[in-house]
């Protein structure tokens, strides 16, 4: 089965298709296999995202991301490595290491399900909005955000997939709009791990999920579209449970009077 950090790579994947970032998994960037979870990185062509989730809206030319499941705690050493892997990866895509590009084209972001109170204990967090915080680490800022506090719209259903809480999940499958036909999958076996670790998301199925989001934009379309696929047969017996017989021969009585002129 994937796991967590896979997942929400994979995830962050499907939310940038399509626009003018790309994103690199478990990039190595060290002869000891060091793995930063996650690197954003601003292409030439493409449009930018239509709405970003909270935090991610200061957006650089190369946002390095480590992140932390519900089952992992984000703490002083998991900030240590990431400015370590910012580091490496500038020295690595500058032309030298007399040229390195410049510090503003990188972001530092530590993605995290539960808000870390021990490492909030030990260096002050400055509130950006729900959810989100900043911290200054050595010479960096590095932006947090917590999951499981960051509000429930529909701008957030990326982050909300991985807040640990089952109504948020589930409010999140309902809203996402995925870009690759895969992330259905991975949105099943999100739910799956959920279930095996004790986040009770289950019985909510990629069914329930694909049921709430035609329910929710049906009605965004023309009536014409909304009966393809029903029957003669299934029209007239939905319309016979919904119309009087005064109506059905009024409605009747017109369309003969159509066809006569």
């Amino acid at each position: 089965m994937i796991g967590w950090h896979r997942l929400f790579g994979l995830s962050l994947t499907d939310y940038f298709t399509g626009t003018d970032y790309t994103v690199e998994l478990e990039k190595d960037l060290s002869l000891k296999q060091q793995l930063l979870d996650v690197v954003i990185i601003e292409k030439k062509a493409g449009k930018p995202p239509d709405e970003l989730p909270d935090g991610l809206k200061n957006l650089a030319s190369h946002n390095l991301l480590t992140y932390k499941s519900h089952q992992e705690s984000l703490n002083s050493w998991a900030l240590d490595e990431l400015t370590g892997h910012y580091v490496n990866y500038r020295k690595q895509i500058s032309p030298s290491l007399n040229e390195l590009l410049p510090v503003r084209d990188f972001r530092l972001y530590a993605v995290t399900t539960m808000y870390p109170r021990n490492l909030a204990d030990q260096v002050p967090f400055r509130f950006l909005s729900q959810g989100v915080y900043e911290v200054r680490w050595g010479s960096r800022k590095v932006r947090i955000i917590v999951l499981s506090r960051i509000p429930k719209v529909e701008r957030n259903s990326l982050w909300l997939l991985f807040s640990g809480t089952a109504g948020k999940i589930r409010y999140a499958a309902a809203h996402y709009r995925e870009r690759l036909h895969e992330m259905s999958t991975l949105i099943n076996q999100l739910f799956v791990k959920y279930n095996i670790e004790g986040v009770a998301v289950m019985p909510y199925t990629m069914e329930d999920y694909r049921r709430d989001y035609l329910l929710e934009h049906m009605h965004k379309l023309p009536p014409e579209e909304r009966l393809k696929g029903l029957s003669n047969k299934d029209l007239l017996k939905f319309l016979k449970e919904r119309l009087t017989l005064e109506e059905i021969e009024a409605y009747l009585k017109e369309l003969r009077q159509r066809r006569q002129v």
